[in-house]
């Protein structure tokens, strides 16, 4: 009997790569899931599961009608407030957010100045956009690319340079805060929580003390109360040669907050890859840090990757609370452009929608280019 014909390549083992052969613990796979068709089937598979689905589908047609005719059927959709006041009128006020836009968009920023605000949201924008195209990933165009996009928003922001009037840091609001808060404070805090996660798989007991004390102080406190800290208690504790801007002040809290929980997300990641990666990597000769940084890292933020992009979108959200420490984002803008107009203050609802149709846009967009990477990557 002849010997089988080489393919030139090795087989999978038995039952996967698990364990034994330097791979995770492979479980059963999943069940497919239903198809429409099934679920159809399944929704009408008796009297009591039929009846109950005619209920919910009556409740879901007669809720979208009613949502649809007050959103769009007797909406005023332009702004005229004496049509919004009308007797007898049922639908939503939308001609709210063409009247107050600039004012929901740029908070507090000088109104003759508010392009420069406009500017520094399309420049933020674009780094993401940049960032986000497979092209430009190469760290000697990203890094320079980023110092200088971010440099010239806050240059925008805050003038005092090319015959710019200044604007105080107080009046920064709306959309651009919440983007350079959102931005500027996961960059910083990503290094930190590489840091945090390394010492936490430490060998030295210091380090893994240390960063575990840390985690758990930050992750046992709410993230209002380390604002307030930062805005108030610690003005206090300085001395008034050593204060510093309150954003500033805002922003290393946010940045220190979101690195314990981004460590711990990085953590899990370190655990997940395989110890055969970490004896083939010493194998070959490689150091401590280019083990971490060639081989442990990269498969661990590939593990991790949704988890990232829920941190992301939960610093995001987050950023409404700088409110409560006087700066304006986009939620707190909403509120000034309409808490001091009689008016149009009586059509908060719909000012609060269109603010979550821009965090929902975001936030999706934030979602969708994460599934992209995880395919991109697999």
């Amino acid at each position: 009997m002849s010997a089988p014909r080489s393919t030139g390549t090795w087989p999978d083992p038995p039952g996967g790569y698990g364990p034994a052969w330097g791979g995770p613990a492979l479980g059963p796979s999943p069940p497919p899931p239903p198809r429409p068709a099934a679920r159809l089937v399944t929704a009408f598979a008796n009297p009591a599961q039929a009846a109950l689905t005619f209920l919910l589908a009556a409740l879901l047609a007669w809720a979208g009608w009613s949502v649809w005719g007050w959103a769009v059927t007797h909406a005023v959709w332009h702004a005229d407030a004496a049509a919004c006041d009308a007797p007898g009128g049922q639908g939503a006020c939308w001609g709210v957010v063409p009247e107050k836009l600039r004012a929901m968009l740029f908070g507090r920023y000088p109104p003759a100045q508010q392009w420069r605000a406009g500017a520094a949201t399309a420049v933020l924008l674009a780094l993401v956009g940049l960032s986000a195209w497979p092209r430009c990933w190469r760290a000697a165009l990203l890094v320079p690319l980023w110092l200088l996009g971010l440099l010239l928003a806050l240059a925008l922001l805050g003038g005092g340079v090319a015959g710019l009037p200044a604007v105080p840091t107080r009046d920064w609001g709306g959309l651009p805060l919440t983007l350079l808060l959102t931005i500027a404070g996961l960059i910083a805090a990503f290094p930190l929580a590489v840091l945090l996660a390394l010492a936490r798989r430490s060998p030295w007991p210091a380090a893994r003390t240390l960063s575990r004390l840390y985690v758990e102080l930050v992750r046992g406190v709410p993230l209002i109360s380390v604002l307030f800290m930062a805005s108030f208690l610690l003005p206090l504790l300085l001395p008034a040669s050593w204060q510093a801007d309150v954003l500033l002040r805002v922003f290393v809290a946010l940045a220190l907050f979101v690195a314990a929980y981004l460590s711990e997300v990085i953590r899990g990641g370190l655990q997940a890859v395989p110890q055969g990666q970490l004896a083939a990597a010493r194998a070959l000769g490689l150091s401590r840090w280019q083990q971490q940084r060639l081989v442990v890292l990269p498969q661990a933020l590939r593990a991790v990757l949704p988890s990232i992009v829920n941190v992301a979108i939960g610093v995001l959200k987050d950023t409404s609370l700088v409110t409560v420490v006087s700066l304006y984002d986009l939620t707190g803008a909403l509120q000034l452009a309409l808490g001091g107009d009689p008016v149009w203050r009586p059509y908060y609802l719909e000012g609060y929608l269109f603010v979550a149709l821009l965090y929902w846009a975001m936030c999706f967009g934030l979602s969708r280019y994460g599934r992209w990477m995880e395919r991109h990557w697999r």
